[in-house]
């Protein structure tokens, strides 16, 4: 089945020129694919080179830029990118969007333009970690940042659901991020989750701690968006001051270089596992269409491979079977 994937190609610290790049880039690898960059046309015309066949460029004016109020940017920029491209998905003259613009003003779009699936009070981003098992998803990252203890308790069977269809785990365990293992530990927010999650969701493991999350303890972590957002930036941090500390001490000696020669094969694989680039963007699940959420420094090798997650989710219709899992959970025993 032909997927069509709408891109906010205004949105991200390289656009429009990633975005474009990223779609010619998918569409040498990726069958069965249309591609539809939204935004000023003039701007992304101009970057197209060579062969655009399976391109096509929707024209909006205006663009919601990063440092903008999302919910009133949305509300009042009806011709922007973001908005347009949205609305593309609502239509359904689109299967999927894409965008690495503001991050508040696409989850805001996407509620209000689409809304939740029957049943989704709010949606919630989800991440994929890099560990030393493989890779967890964390979600949520900051889609809701003052939930409900249903809300994370329906981030982790959408959670599941994305890690079994999309990341091919077979039946994934959960973990709620929390300050101990044990059951008395975290706020009473938090042992009402726990509680939630233990009599609802299937294979649930229980709490675990940040320092889990990189040990792939499990396959699935569930967060408030406060939580995981700090998390998740800290874990940003972290591996860039490795790496920063790692060329610092390697310049100090010969020894040193010599040594790091060596590992060079090594340290490829590592930079690569821990690439955000490579896992396709932070898909935003609860809402009633696939809208992915990528870095706003992606480059066009980010944008590519979003499109080639994006493809997967139309091939095995994600929506639906989020859809399906939630429906088959009595909500309303469990609140």
């Amino acid at each position: 089945m032909k997927a069509k994937i709408a891109i906010d190609a205004m949105g991200g610290d390289f656009a429009p020129a990633a975005c474009v790049q990223g779609a010619q880039l998918a569409l040498e690898e990726t069958p069965n694919i249309e591609i539809y960059l939204v935004g000023r046309s003039s701007e992304i015309s101009s970057l197209i080179k060579g062969r655009g066949d399976g391109i096509y460029i929707v024209d909006a004016k205006e663009v919601i830029t990063m440092d903008e109020a999302p919910a009133l940017s949305v509300r009042r920029k009806k011709d922007s990118s973001i908005n347009r491209a949205m609305g593309m998905l609502k239509n359904r003259e689109a299967d999927v969007f894409i965008g690495a613009g503001n991050t508040g003003a696409v989850v805001c779009a996407a509620t209000m333009i689409l809304r939740t699936l029957p049943g989704v009070e709010r949606p919630g981003i989800a991440i994929i970690f890099p560990t030393v098992k493989g890779f967890s998803l964390m979600i949520d990252v900051g889609a809701n940042i003052d939930p409900k203890p249903l809300h994370l308790f329906q981030y982790g069977l959408m959670g599941a659901a994305y890690a079994e269809l999309i990341l091919d785990k077979k039946n994934p365990s959960l973990g709620l991020l929390n300050i101990g293992e044990e059951e008395s530990k975290g706020t009473e927010f938090m042992k009402i989750v726990n509680t939630l999650l233990k009599e609802g969701a299937a294979n649930y493991i229980g709490n675990i701690e940040g320092r889990d999350i990189f040990f792939g303890k499990c396959d699935v972590v569930v967060a408030d968006g406060f939580v995981g957002n700090v998390a998740l930036k800290v874990s940003e941090s972290v591996a860039m001051a490795t790496a920063a500390l790692l060329k610092k001490h390697i310049k100090q000696s010969i020894l040193s270089r010599l040594g790091a020669l060596l590992m060079l094969p090594a340290l490829k694989k590592m930079k690569r596992d821990m690439d955000y680039t490579e896992y396709g963007g932070a898909p935003l699940l609860g809402v009633d269409g696939n809208v992915i959420i990528c870095h706003g420094s992606s480059s066009s090798k980010a944008i590519k491979n979003s499109i080639k997650v994006a493809k997967e989710m139309v091939d095995i219709d994600l929506r639906e079977k989020i859809r399906d899992r939630i429906a088959s959970v009595q909500i309303g025993e469990i609140r």
